[in-house]
């Protein structure tokens, strides 16, 4: 009698570094088998503040748990290891997962693996999309950074010297007073697309950093001004304020391109989801015979599974947490991560669970195969 193959080893991951809190299981072998997620959502031209966004962790934490390892089929014996975000985010919404992660490493005597939130955005999207060694635009509310790997680790070859470029669009949909659901940044890209009047805005590219505090403070003014004399319609300020924004974002990836002798791009985090970025940057990728690789809202938004994934990926190769280490911290760059994986490759994933498929577009049938170019 024949035995059937051995199930990869599967992972439990926890995120919890802003407004989002998401718990995944994942297999070794890139199947995502659950990814429930709840989001702390405040009134229009409001942002979230850490205590509040803790609270409405602990809330959904369990119901999200109990979700996970229904939705997945699993118990706390067929986990591996359990994983959770160690950061960066805000510190009341990480020690959420961070001391959940220790008290169920405890309760059902799993090793413990800290994750860094940026490393595991970059993970997930070379999974789902089938991207090897691309060129990263990680791009959220809290983070904007090119990335490139090399010798262990992954690079970051520019990034903005002050806000996020997440952050910048969030903070105008404040002075709009736009809905903060799903998110204030993919109310923006819907307002952005019915702009027919571009506003000049400032530009501000210095080598491979960018600044968008800047840009912030002169479209706040702006926007009053000429809003107030009928100049310009609310949809006019959001189409110019992503304009000039993702310009600078496509000039800065397509220079670390060059540098890398590099034809992919992998864009990951929450505004990776914007489908005018993801535009400009495949006419860029085209006009380099590259490729653009890209996933929806299910893996660029802050999700549990990408958590369990890497994590999976470091215990895979040894690595754990001990539990006198099993910190959170609010700064932990990416570029501080040893990827011990990269350096001895896993096997090119394949992702065969209906809900693990990338797509750009919401109204075509998914398939999980990378988005790209024709060169």
């Amino acid at each position: 009698m024949s035995s059937s193959p051995a199930r990869p080893p599967l992972a439990l991951g926890l995120e919890s570094s802003a407004n989002k809190i998401g718990i995944g299981v994942v297999s070794l072998s890139g199947q995502i088998l659950s990814n429930p997620r709840h989001t702390y959502v405040t009134p229009p031209g409001h942002g979230f503040l850490p205590r509040e966004t803790a609270h409405h962790h602990l809330a959904h934490l369990l119901p999200l748990l109990r979700a996970a390892l229904d939705e997945a089929g699993v118990s706390p014996a067929d986990l591996a290891c359990v994983c959770y975000t160690k950061g960066p985010g805000m510190g009341a919404p990480l020690q959420v997962a961070a001391a959940a992660a220790r008290a169920l490493s405890l309760l059902w005597r799993k090793p413990l693996v800290a994750v860094n939130h940026c490393v595991a955005h970059i993970e997930m999207g070379r999974a789902v999309t089938g991207a090897v060694d691309p060129v990263v635009l990680y791009v959220s509310g809290g983070n904007t950074q090119v990335i490139a790997y090399s010798e262990g680790r992954y690079r970051i070859f520019g990034e903005t010297i002050d806000i996020a470029v997440g952050n910048c669009l969030d903070r105008f949909a404040r002075v709009l007073e736009l809905s903060n659901d799903p998110s204030p940044g993919y109310n923006i890209e819907q307002l952005a697309k019915k702009g027919e009047k571009f506003i000049d805005l400032p530009y501000v590219v210095k080598g491979m950093d960018v600044s968008f505090s800047g840009i912030l403070s002169f479209i706040e003014a702006t926007a009053i001004e000429k809003l107030k004399n009928n100049e310009c319609t609310p949809a006019d300020l959001c189409y110019s304020l992503q304009e000039t924004l993702f310009a600078m974002l496509v000039e800065i990836t397509e220079r670390a391109m060059a540098h890398c002798d590099s034809k992919d791009v992998l864009i990951v985090g929450g505004v990776g989801c914007n489908e005018r970025l993801q535009e400009m940057m495949r006419i860029m990728c085209a006009e380099r015979g590259g490729r653009l690789f890209a996933t929806d809202d299910r893996y660029c938004i802050d999700n549990g599974a990408m958590i369990a994934y890497t994590g999976l990926l470091a215990y895979a190769h040894g690595i754990t947490t001990p539990l006198q280490e099993s910190t959170f911290t609010q700064r932990y760059r990416t570029d501080e991560v040893h990827a011990i994986w990269r350096e001895k490759e896993m096997p090119v994933l394949t992702n065969t669970h209906a809900h693990a498929m990338a797509e750009v577009s919401k109204d075509e049938a998914s398939i999980p195969t990378p988005i790209a170019v024709d060169s």
